[in-house]
């Protein structure tokens, strides 16, 4: 084994009043990484580009090298979600969402309280998919949480303005629910924009009703009574280039990027969510990420050159500005899975990386186009000068600023 690569969804932060000025990062006890940063060097990552707000997999392709346009998050998601493409098959990440009603259709919840468990997800996805009448075959399956994936199956345009707001417009501000429209003139977008429009139309109007949203909204819960979708694809460039690597994941985005990649993917299901406590989910969901990571690591170490590590629930605390749930689940991280990889990797002296795909500060609530801070642990660095592993540790660190796609050559 030659490397270890760990990415933190939406690790990167901005300074939280909670914490009394600091990071997340910043704030928690993270000894381990500290101490892989003193063995290596650290610096700061713009993972596409300077000034581009980028998302999962916009970040991770870029990671490896290739152009993030050649990879839309809709196949990638219907390739982690076990669905069969075909060029010219449409395929959109979706969510679980609410909005008060398709006159007003203020958005209540992007991800109907994120409290949406797996069994009332599935149940509700099942009823889209039997009762909507559509002139085009379509599939719609829940994946995990409030996510979800549409496609359309058939030849289409993916030039489309997509329902989400939050990947619609620049206004963090823009709460509206608005209908897809065509990005040119062609009969292909327009038809493929109301088709879409009829899709959506119909599925509030099953959802809305649905015995499982009304005692949602008994409950006090957000009804996931609306589809958002965002990241329309039609096409894909499947790779074999990463056949060294392995990675384990119960992600969709990320099973579609090891599919399209070459990554060797050992998958698994996520725990399906219970209760009604959704930071309990989260952090149980990361532990069984951590596990299953260390145990891929353990059993595959003879037969693979490099891990990819995945993590997405920090995402989730800076999405909905809990900064002090953020801070618990980087230091979970850090006494779960870095004090393995501590002892792990320094005995064989291992390479290991550990950054984010993306800032999330959680006062934006969303992305931020912000560098991220990288750890380069190559055991090079007797003295110790990095202590720390944080974003204003990275702004002075001996890697400097660099962009996503130079860092695998830092692994080899």
């Amino acid at each position: 084994m030659k490397g270890i690569l760990v990415i933190i969804d939406g690790l990167a932060d901005l300074p939280c009043k909670q914490l009394r000025g600091k990071t997340p990062l910043e704030a928690a006890k993270k000894p381990n990484l500290n101490y892989l940063a003193s063995k290596g060097k650290t610096g700061e990552v713009y993972p596409v580009h300077k000034g581009f707000v980028p998302g999962t997999s916009e970040a991770i392709i870029s990671f490896f090298g290739k152009d993030w346009q050649n990879y839309p998050r809709g196949w990638l998601e219907a390739l982690g979600a076990g669905i069969e493409l075909k060029n010219g098959d449409l395929a959109l990440r979706a969510n679980f969402a609410t909005i008060d009603n398709l006159k007003k259709r203020n958005i209540l919840d992007r991800r109907a309280g994120r409290n949406l468990t797996t069994k009332e997800a599935r149940s509700l996805a099942n009823s889209l998919n039997k009762n909507i009448k559509l002139p085009a075959k379509f599939i719609f399956k829940s994946t995990l949480q409030h996510r979800a994936v549409l496609v359309f199956k058939g030849g289409f345009s993916d030039n489309i303005t997509p329902t989400d707001p939050e990947y619609r417009s620049k206004s963090r501000k823009d709460n509206k629910f608005k209908f897809s429209s065509p990005g040119d003139e062609t009969e292909l977008s327009h038809y493929t924009a109301n088709l879409l429009n009829n899709f959506t139309e119909q599925a509030f109007n099953i959802l809305d009703k649905h015995p499982i949203n009304l005692r949602r909204k008994k409950k006090g819960f957000f009804p996931a009574n609306i589809i958002l979708v965002r990241a329309p694809g039609t096409k894909i460039n499947m790779i074999k280039k990463f056949r060294r690597w392995a990675c384990s994941t119960s992600v969709p985005v990320m099973k579609g990027i090891c599919k399209s990649l070459g990554i060797n993917l050992f998958d698994f299901k996520e725990i399906g969510f219970k209760g009604d406590d959704a930071y309990k989910n989260l952090k149980k969901n990361l532990i069984l990420e951590i596990k299953k990571a260390v145990k891929l690591i353990k059993k595959r170490k003879k037969e693979f050159d490099y891990f990819l590590v995945y993590l997405k629930e920090v995402d989730s605390a800076g999405h909905d500005n809990k900064p002090i749930e953020k801070k618990e689940m980087i230091e979970l991280i850090d006494s779960r899975l870095f004090s393995f990889l501590r002892n792990f990797a320094e005995k064989e002296k291992i390479k290991i990386m550990v950054t984010a795909d993306h800032a999330t500060p959680c006062k934006l609530k969303s992305h931020s186009a912000d560098p991220v801070p990288i750890l380069l642990c190559d055991w090079s660095n007797q003295e110790g000068k990095e202590k720390e592993f944080s974003e204003k540790g990275a702004k002075k660190g001996s890697l400097g600023k660099m962009y996503g796609k130079e860092i695998l050559k830092l692994l080899a």
